[in-house]
C-alpha cells in the first residue's frame, strides 16, 4: 500500500496492466509494481535513462529488454522513501523531456524446428501464423525455444498450434481481461 500511494501522491495515473498496478503520465508508462514472495518490486519502464545514484536498479530480463529496470525491496526491508521519489521524479521528467530508449525491434524472426516442421505440414497452420503479428509471432517462437526439455517443447507445441489456428497470441487472454 505504501509504495502505491507513494506513486499516486507523484502525480502518476494508476492503471492495471499485465495484472499488475501500472502508472503512467501523459498515457504512457512510468513505472509498476509487482508483489512476489520475497520482496516487492518497481519497474521503471525507462529505468536505463535514470541515473541511479544508489545503485538500486538492474536488468531483471538481461537479454530481452533493453529500457526496463527494476528495484527490489526485500521482505521487512525499510523503505526510504525520500529515494524512491527522486527515482519517480527523474522517471516523470525523463517522460517530459520525451527521452526514451528506442528498442531494436530488426531481429530476425528464428522459428524452432519443431514448429517449422508442423507449418510444412499443414497450409492451414502455415496461413494462420502468417496472419499472425509480429509480436505474436515471437512470443510463440520463443515459447518452444525457452524449453529446456523435449517433452516440454513437444507439449508446449501442441499447446499453441490450437491458438495459432484460431489467430490467438500466447498472452491474448492476459491483455484482453484488462478491458
Amino acid at each position: 500500500m505504501f509504495l502505491r500511494k507513494m506513486m499516486r501522491d507523484s502525480g502518476l495515473v494508476e492503471t492495471v496492466k499485465w495484472g499488475m498496478p501500472v502508472y503512467t503520465f501523459a498515457q504512457k508508462n512510468i513505472c509498476g509494481i509487482g508483489a512476489f514472495k520475497h520482496y516487492v518490486g518497481i519497474w521503471f519502464f525507462q529505468g536505463a535513462l535514470l541515473a541511479d545514484k544508489a545503485g538500486v536498479l538492474f536488468n531483471a530480463q538481461k537479454g530481452k529488454t533493453q529500457a526496463m529496470r527494476q528495484w527490489r525491496f526485500q521482505k521487512n526491508e525499510k523503505f526510504n522513501e525520500k529515494l524512491i521519489n527522486a527515482y519517480i521524479i527523474e522517471a516523470i521528467e525523463n517522460q517530459k523531456a520525451g527521452r526514451k530508449i528506442k528498442i531494436d525491434r530488426k531481429k530476425p524472426l528464428v522459428i524452432p524446428s519443431l514448429l517449422q516442421k508442423e507449418l510444412e505440414a499443414s497450409t492451414a497452420l502455415q496461413a494462420a501464423f502468417s496472419a499472425l503479428t509480429l509480436a505474436q509471432k515471437r512470443n510463440f517462437a520463443n515459447y518452444i525455444t525457452e524449453a529446456k526439455k523435449a517433452e516440454t517443447k513437444q507439449r508446449r507445441l501442441q499447446k499453441i498450434i490450437p491458438m495459432i489456428l484460431n489467430g490467438e497470441g500466447l498472452t491474448d487472454k492476459y491483455s484482453n481481461c484488462l478491458g
